[in-house]
C-alpha cells in the first residue's frame, strides 16, 4: 500500500512538531512553502503558530488561492492558528488578516488571553474512537488559541466542546478544525484520526 504523503505548511510556526507525528504514523511528509510544494499531496496540515504572520507570508508566496483550490479537493486540517487560517470568518483578526473560507466556521482569535493564559485540559471525544479500541480523554493543550464561536453549517461537525460549550474542534467533509496543539503530546490518535479522512 502506498503512503499517503502529508505536507505541512511551513511558513511559520510548529510545523516540525506535526511532521515528527506523521512520520511516526508512517505518512512520507512534506514541507510546503511555495505553491509547487503542493503538488502530488493527498492532504494538509496548516499548524500553529501566529495566524497573522502566517497569513501574510502565505499572501506573499501567492499560497492563498493554491491553498483554497487544495482544500476544495483534499483533506485540510487546521490546528490553532491554521483553524483561523481555515474559517470562513474570524473575530478579534487583525484588519487584513487572509483567511482561506474553506470552512463553515466563524472562530474568535486568542479567545483564552494571552501566552500566559495557555492551559491543558482534558476532553471527550468521540469520534476519536475510530481509530482506536480504547479511546480516554484526550489532553489538549492551548496556546493562546483561539474558539470557534459558531459552527452553524448543517454539515459542520462538532468534535469536541470544553465544560462550559465552547466549541475547541469541527469537522466539515474533509476538513479539520482544532483549536488546541494535538502535536506537542505524545497521543496520535488526533493525527490518526485526520489520516482517515484521507481517501
Amino acid at each position: 500500500m502506498t503512503k499517503p504523503v502529508v505536507g505541512v505548511l511551513a511558513l511559520q510556526g510548529d510545523f516540525a512538531e506535526h511532521i515528527a507525528v506523521l512520520r511516526r504514523l508512517g505518512a512520507e511528509t512534506r514541507e510546503v512553502r511555495l505553491p509547487a510544494d503542493l503538488a502530488g499531496l493527498d492532504a494538509l496540515i496548516i499548524p500553529g503558530g501566529e495566524s497573522t504572520t502566517i497569513g501574510k507570508l502565505a499572501a506573499e508566496y501567492e499560497l492563498i488561492e493554491p491553498l483554497r483550490k487544495f482544500g476544495a479537493a483534499r483533506p485540510v486540517w487546521g490546528t490553532c492558528a491554521g483553524a483561523i487560517l481555515l474559517s470562513r470568518d474570524a473575530t478579534r483578526a487583525k484588519h487584513g488578516q487572509p483567511l482561506l473560507g474553506l470552512m463553515d466556521i466563524t472562530v474568535q482569535r486568542n479567545a483564552f488571553g494571552r501566552q500566559v493564559d495557555s492551559f491543558e485540559t482534558s476532553l471527550d471525544v468521540p469520534a476519536l474512537a475510530a481509530v482506536a479500541d480504547d479511546n480516554p480523554p484526550f489532553s489538549a493543550v492551548f496556546i493562546r488559541a483561539p474558539m470557534i464561536e459558531s459552527a452553524d453549517a448543517p454539515d459542520v461537525e462538532v468534535l469536541a466542546s470544553l465544560e462550559d460549550g465552547t466549541i475547541v474542534a469541527a469537522r466539515q467533509g474533509k476538513l479539520l478544525a482544532t483549536s488546541f496543539h494535538p502535536e506537542l503530546n505524545q497521543d496520535d490518535r488526533f493525527h490518526q484520526y485526520f489520516l482517515s479522512l484521507l481517501p
